[in-house]
């Protein structure tokens, strides 16, 4: 069974703060972590951590973590992992049981297969960013501090709607004209 989790931020203590996370130190949260991870997945499972796995300064740190998660793990790689080496992909592209997924650590607002039913799965924005479309953020903060699995996912996005091409072109349409009535507000006010 896949999993897909994002925006673990293990040994972060300041994120606790940023995302008004219920935890009262960064040890309470890593170990609730870890226990969220391993009550779910299983020792052959496979774990697609989409960004922001942890806050290492070594690949050997973040491996510490690792050994104590259950399941296979592959990283993607998102705004903190310094740890991770050039080696590492911004995007992980699949098909699993038929469903082709595009994991990227920042929402897309258009992926490869979008018009043809393909998921797009992230992280990043901490649940503060809607989906359009066949998306998910798949961060802790969004999941009840779990991983999603891939049938889990299969509920979510039954639910969610397929954009076709003009659709998909409105809501694009859409987003730009917020993003730029945005910008004309921030340089009126910088006036």
């Amino acid at each position: 069974m896949y999993f897909f989790t994002a925006d673990e931020h293990y040994g972060h203590a300041k994120i606790i703060d940023y995302c008004k996370r219920p935890f009262t130190c960064v040890e309470v949260m890593d170990e609730v972590l870890v226990q969220m991870h391993n009550e779910k997945v299983g020792k052959n499972d496979v774990t697609v951590h989409i960004g922001d796995f942890g806050w290492f300064k070594s690949y050997a740190e973040a491996m510490k973590w690792t050994s104590r998660l259950h399941g296979n793990h592959i990283f993607i790689k998102g705004s903190h992992d310094h740890w991770m080496s050039n080696t590492f992909k911004y995007m992980w592209r699949r098909e699993i049981d038929g469903q082709f997924i595009v994991a990227c650590h920042y929402a897309l607002r258009t992926w490869d297969q979008a018009y043809h039913g393909s998921w797009n799965l992230y992280g990043h924005s901490h649940g503060t960013l809607p989906p359009i479309g066949k998306q998910h953020d798949v961060g802790v903060d969004n999941n009840k501090f779990a991983p999603v699995s891939f049938d889990e996912m299969k509920v979510i996005m039954a639910l969610r709607p397929m954009l076709h091409g003009a659709e998909h072109d409105r809501l694009l349409q859409q987003t730009n004209r917020e993003i730029d009535e945005d910008i004309i507000i921030e340089e009126r006010m910088m006036e």
